[in-house]
Formats: structure tokens, sequence, C-alpha cells
């Protein structure tokens, strides 16, 4: 029979094993965010865009950006689509672009540094002015990497043909997001990408959103046309509607887009709630999404948040 004092010990010891496992989740926790931060990815509840893939290695992985990353890579991947590059083309802009500013278009860096791509006016990229503007950026970019046979070089060769950075090698960590994401906005992957998003804290403007689109894509997609709480682009051919529907997915914070369908499918910012159990459902059947009658499958439809 044990003594009140043993059973004293075996509580006790329990306890002490509790409290131990207790405070090594919480540092395991801080050190996941730790890293999360460092690797410029956003923490989970924060919203976010991500993008499955088969990595070359044939692990399938899940990479995440923030919504302003994910607007980024988006403007970014669009000039490619429009200028009618190689995909390749996106895949390295993306994976310099996250090397030189994780994506956020910064006004400060090493010298004379500036903008998502860190292009310095000293060294002939355009005036701050110019280079903050994250359209020119991503032109000037593109342009510079034209004059570079890049189509047989590695990413962190082609990047640093362009870049001339000091630290050359650092470009190829960031090549399977990069991958993942330009394949999924150039339309080469269906139904993709998905963002989690609060709620839209202003109404969308039709317009503007219509504006932004025919500025991102120009002739590589049908022109946008504004209606009343919506925009639509009629039949865009190919891989050049998922890029349309990615694109407004990925640029939904910023433009106030409560809504995307396409090819029979539907994104619903308000569905996009996780818990540990339930993740966000992505995009879904365009009947389950709207039971009175699915927009039309050939069009692109985006629908604006209303107050």
């Amino acid at each position: 029979m044990s003594s009140p004092a043993s059973g004293r010990r075996t509580r006790s010891a329990g306890l002490s094993l509790f409290v131990l496992l207790l405070v090594c989740a919480v540092l395991a926790a801080g050190a996941l965010v730790v890293v999360e931060l460092r690797a410029g990815r956003p923490s989970a509840g924060e919203p976010r865009c991500v993008v499955a893939a088969t990595d070359p290695d044939g692990q399938r992985r899940r990479h995440t950006l923030s919504s302003e990353q994910a607007a980024n890579a988006a403007l970014i991947t669009a000039e490619s689509v429009r200028r009618g590059t190689d995909p390749y083309a996106a895949v390295v802009a993306l994976a310099t672009a996250m090397q030189e500013s994780q994506l956020v278009n910064i006004d400060y860096g090493d010298r004379d540094s500036v903008g998502l791509f860190q292009q310095r006016p000293s060294q002939g990229w355009g005036t701050v002015e110019q280079i903050m503007d994250p359209s020119y950026a991503t032109g000037v970019f593109y342009d510079r990497l034209a004059e570079v046979d890049y189509a047989g070089l590695s990413v962190t060769e082609a990047a640093q043909a362009v870049q001339r950075s000091g630290h050359p090698d650092a470009y190829a960590r960031h090549e399977p997001l990069a991958r993942a994401f330009a394949d999924s906005l150039t339309g080469g992957t269906e139904a993709s990408l998905n963002c989690v998003l609060a709620d839209p804290e202003q109404p969308g403007d039709a317009a503007a959103a219509a504006d932004a689109l025919g500025a991102a894509f120009g002739a590589a997609a049908p022109a946008a046309r504004a209606e009343a709480g919506r925009v639509v682009v009629p039949a865009p051919a190919g891989p050049a509607g998922w890029a349309v529907a990615h694109w407004a997915v990925a640029s939904a914070e910023r433009l106030g887009i409560a809504e995307v369908s396409f090819d029979g499918r539907s994104w619903v910012r308000a569905d996009q709630r996780t818990t540990r159990f339930a993740p966000a459902p992505g995009w879904v059947d365009a009947a389950e999404a709207h039971p009175d009658g699915p927009p039309p499958a050939q069009d692109v439809v985006l629908v604006l948040a209303s107050r």
C-alpha cells in the first residue's frame, strides 16, 4: 500500500512534467514565429496567400506569402504575361525580388538601393521616384533580363547577371516559392492560389479594379468591363484566364475584391476561414457558391465588396 507522501511525489512529478511540456510547446511556437518572420512569411492568423506545389524532390509543399507580398508577386508576374515572355522569366523575377526586398516595396537598402528589386539610381536604374513605382521597377528588370540569354541559366545565374549582387548565391533558396507562384500566376495551374483575408474595410471600386487589371495585362487579356459592383473579363483564351483569376485573388486585399469566378469555379473571400481541423476551402464549384445560377464559365468575373 502506497503512502500519502508517495502519492504526493507522483502528483508533483506529473505536474512538473506537464509544466515542462507546456514550456517546450510555447518555446517551439515562438521559434516557429521567428523562423517565419526571418523567412519573410506571415505567421498563422495573418492575411496570407498560399500555393501548393510539388518540389523537384517530389515533396508536396505549401508556399506562403503575405497579402502584400502576393499582390506584388501578382504585379511582377502579370508583367511577364503582358510581355509574352517565357514563364521562366517570372520565376527569375520573383526569386530576385524575394531575395532583394522580401517582395515588399521598401524605400531603403544597401547604399542607394530602393524598391522591390533594390535597384540603385547611381547604377542607371532610374530615379528614386521611378524605382519606387513597382510597375516601373518590374519593367526595367525585365528589360535588362531580356538582354541576357537567361533560358539556359540557373535562377541564381540569371538573377546575378541582372543584379550584380554582392551575394550571388542567395537567390537559389527562393526558387521553389518563385516557381510555385509563377506557375500559378501565369495560369499554368488551375485554381491553385488561395488567399485567406480579413473582411474588406472599404467597398471596392469596379472601375478602379478594371483599370488596374488592364494596366497589369494590357493586350494579353481581353479588355475588362466594369459593371455595377463587378468586373467582367470576357472569355480569355488559354492560361490567360487563370492568370487573370489568380491575379484578382492575389490583389483582392488591395482592390476590395470579394469574389472571383472562372471556368466553373469560384473563390469567395468570406468563406476562406481556417481552424485547426478545417483548412480554408479555396476554389469551389461555382454552382455550389451560386445555387441561384453561377456566372458564365468562360468569363472571369470579379465581384467587388459592398457595404
